[in-house]
């Protein structure tokens, strides 16, 4: 067993980079990425219009994965459509916990649909059945000519049955001829009709009756699956719970919707919960199969549940379902909807047959996650988490600061939009973490115009924004450096004498060295409000908090030009040959013009008011050192063709100092398009960062371009008439994006 469906804190990633994942572990397909990743997979609304009567738009459900899941020893990553975010989270956990058991065991029998011919007046109801059956290779020839592409793929009518039913008064008994078609890997409905049509009037001819309705079944009870899992108890346990007494209590939960229809009505509409995510998906139709569900689960004294858990003689949690699982993988149906493609490909299922058996896995997982969940800490507080999760977004927080919020409007007990913004509010505000003093503040920043020329002496323009790194040095016991970024996921030990291959380390060894401090013991804690690898000057603005926090602790009063210069040292460390622009202004914090010389050229620009800018950012981290070596690289090949490239971008840097201080936005724009382009011509750009500009200015941006480095990273907007438009087109398109003010 492999962990290709295993994707550790998935859920804490942006949409891009979990794109990114997916079509790395080969569950996306070349192909598909981009137009996942663009959005361009969606329902149009011409395609809508084909599809319906009275159609007037189109409207769009979230497409997530259950991630974990091992069926029958293979990984699958399954695609889930479904609003509820519990859902998801439910069916990833419940897979993960029979993943470590050995995953599920299903099998799907082989599925035949039945349709029904409804015989009435029969004259001799009895002889009529015998007379039927006697026909039934006549009955099946003459099914199976209406269809023989059906039979020569291997499916087709199979057999016949008759059922006798007491009737009216008025009409008598019925006559119930039910024909049972193997459909293959099509859902089959219109072929079993067709076939109904076709055979109707030989069993009048049969019967002497009077044929009425001719129509499938949706109690496909000859298309059964059975899935199963075999939990040992030990892993069941948690939260204060020992393993045994969760299995015990799933296990009496389970006898009370096996004998309580109130409680069986709840319990299998947990298991649809998953199975229609997946029925979605694929473009199955999930009424057909909640209609099969539920009929199966009422065809005894009394509607139950569809699943039985019990204990095995060693003492292990066996959980099974069964239930009716027609679904089909072909058919136009399912290829009038670009997303059912994209689905069925990223499941990599066969057949029909294995699309069943996942479903049914699904169904079984979902209610092992909802039984364990009510028999411990309970639903409530599962799905408090992920509504306080969807309203802090809604509030706009930012993913750094996402977890932070979330967990402070649990705690508050007022889950609400104005809560979260009130959180918020206090985490952006000038003190954003208790324990850290402002003396530990890198900022991170926007080069308007500029970015890559400015190496080669070119003018360029940037200005801080409103996310920081702040920094807290404390003496520890021991040796060495303890460094903690939670954001980050980093938590390590290391000398700072020695050799590094991690620059972060290489860094703050440098500061230590620099300062004579190598020799002490600290505990480092870093609060990134910058994300990484973005272009917005992250590791300027690291190395500007950490040496003020350093000086801070030691006393040393370290003035921000010795600051700066020590920054800039650690800048040579990540980029290799820096312009000197992002440790100037991580140290500062204005609005610059800065120009590369001895001493740099510094000039503090005058803002009549705030510019309102949108960042959005790729997801595809930019390495700046790399981008920088490229365009060298480049220049080295053709000096003088790349020269003129740095003087037009130093022309339009310095006219932007123009606009920007007349505040005209409008030529600010023009002058951050026309920079775009010879950014573009240095090979800097990427399809994500050209896609974001595009969606910018289609939205309302006076301008647009890549800001940093490039190659990912992210970009920027100028929006004279707004910035919400822009935001929301972007996240729309799925992309982390927000609004600042420069100035």
């Amino acid at each position: 067993m492999t962990d290709r469906s295993r994707f550790p804190e998935f859920y804490r990633r942006p949409m891009r980079e979990r794109l990114d994942l997916l079509r790395e572990r080969g569950f996306v397909s070349e192909e598909d990425w981009p137009s996942l990743a663009s959005g361009a997979h969606t329902l149009s609304r011409e395609s809508a219009d084909r599809m319906g009567e009275n159609i007037i738009g189109v409207f769009g459900l979230p497409l997530g994965v259950g991630l974990n899941f091992v069926i029958n020893g293979r990984d699958y990553v399954v695609p889930l459509v479904v609003e509820e975010p519990s859902i998801v989270a439910a069916l990833s956990s419940a897979a993960w916990l029979a993943r470590r058991a050995g995953g599920f065991t299903c099998e799907a029998d082989e599925a035949l649909l039945i349709g029904q011919i409804q015989v009435v007046e029969v004259p001799h109801p009895a002889r009529a059945q015998a007379l039927v059956l006697q026909h039934k290779s006549d009955l099946l020839n003459l099914a199976n000519s209406l269809h023989p592409r059906m039979v020569a793929r291997g499916g087709g009518a199979r057999d016949v049955e008759v059922v006798l039913h007491s009737g009216s008064s008025r009409h008598g008994d019925m006559l119930v001829v039910h024909v049972l078609v193997d459909t293959r890997d099509a859902m089959g409905a219109n072929l079993v009709n067709t076939m109904c049509e076709g055979v109707a009037p030989l069993i009048e001819s049969l019967t002497g009756g009077k044929v009425f309705l001719r129509i499938l079944s949706n109690l496909t009870d000859r298309a059964l699956v059975k899935a199963r899992v075999e939990l040992p108890a030990e892993l069941l346990g948690g939260k204060g719970y020992a393993g045994g007494e969760v299995r015990d209590g799933i296990i009496l939960a389970n006898e009370l919707a096996a004998v309580d229809p109130y409680r069986a009505a709840t319990h299998n509409k947990g298991i649809m919960n998953g199975v229609d995510a997946v029925a979605l998906a694929t473009g199955n139709d999930w009424r057909a199969i909640e209609a099969a569900a539920h009929a199966y689960a009422a065809r005894g004294q009394r509607y139950t549940a569809l699943t039985k858990w019990f204990e095995s003689d060693d003492g292990k949690l066996v959980g099974v379902l069964e239930m009716p699982m027609k679904v089909g993988i072909v058919g136009g149906s399912l290829q009038s909807n670009p997303t059912v493609g994209i689905a069925l490909r990223m499941l990599g299922v066969r057949s029909a047959r294995e699309l069943a058996e996942v479903m049914g896995a699904v169904g079984l997982a979902q209610n092992l996650a909802a039984l364990r969940a009510l028999v411990t800490e309970g639903i409530q507080r599962g799905h408090m988490m992920l509504h306080a999760r969807s309203v802090a977004s809604s509030a706009g927080a930012p993913p750094e600061l996402l977890p932070e919020v979330v967990e402070r409007l649990i705690d508050s007990g007022e889950i609400k939009i104005w809560k979260a913004k009130e959180i918020l509010d206090t985490l952006q505000g000038p003190s954003r973490m208790a324990g850290f003093d402002q003396a530990g503040v890198g900022y991170g920043k926007v080069i308007l115009l500029g970015e890559h020329a400015v190496v080669y002496g070119s003018h360029a323009i940037a200005a801080p924004v409103p996310l920081a790194i702040q920094s807290k040095v404390s003496s520890t016991a021991g040796e060495g450096v303890h460094l903690l970024i939670p954001r980050w996921g980093v938590e390590d030990r290391f000398a700072p004498t020695g050799e590094h291959r991690n620059s972060l380390h290489q860094s703050i060894a440098l500061i230590l060295d620099r300062l004579g401090l190598a020799s002490y013991a600290i505990r480092l804690e870093v609060a990134p409000h910058v994300p990484r690898a973005m272009g917005l000057g992250g590791s300027a603005a690291l190395a500007v908090s950490v040496i003020r926090a350093v000086s801070l602790h030691f006393g040393l009063g370290l003035g921000d030009d010795e600051v700066c210069r020590l920054a800039y040292e650690c800048e040579m460390v990540a980029h290799g040959d820096p312009s000197g622009i992002d440790n100037t202004l991580a140290t500062f914090g204005r609005p610059m013009v800065f120009r590369r010389a001895e001493p740099p050229f510094v000039r503090e620009l005058r803002v009549p008011r705030p510019i309102p800018i949108v960042v959005g950012m790729t997801g595809v981290e930019s390495l700046t050192a790399r981008m920088v070596a490229g365009v060298r690289a480049a220049w080295e090949h053709n000096p003088s063709l790349y020269e003129r490239l740095f003087r037009e971008i130093d022309v339009l840097a310095l006219e932007g100092v123009k606009a920007v201080e007349t505040y005209n936005l409008e030529m600010l724009g023009e002058l951050m398009n026309v920079c775009q382009g010879l950014l573009n011509a240095l090979g800097v750009s990427t399809w994500e960062l050209e896609e974001l500009i595009q969606i910018a200015r289609r939205h309302g941006a006076a301008g647009a371009k890549l800001t940093g480095g490039g190659g990912g990273g992210s970009m920027i907007a100028v929006c004279p008439d707004g910035t919400r438009r822009v935001v929301e087109a972007m996240e729309r398109a799925g992309f982390r994006a927000f609004a600042i003010e420069v100035g």
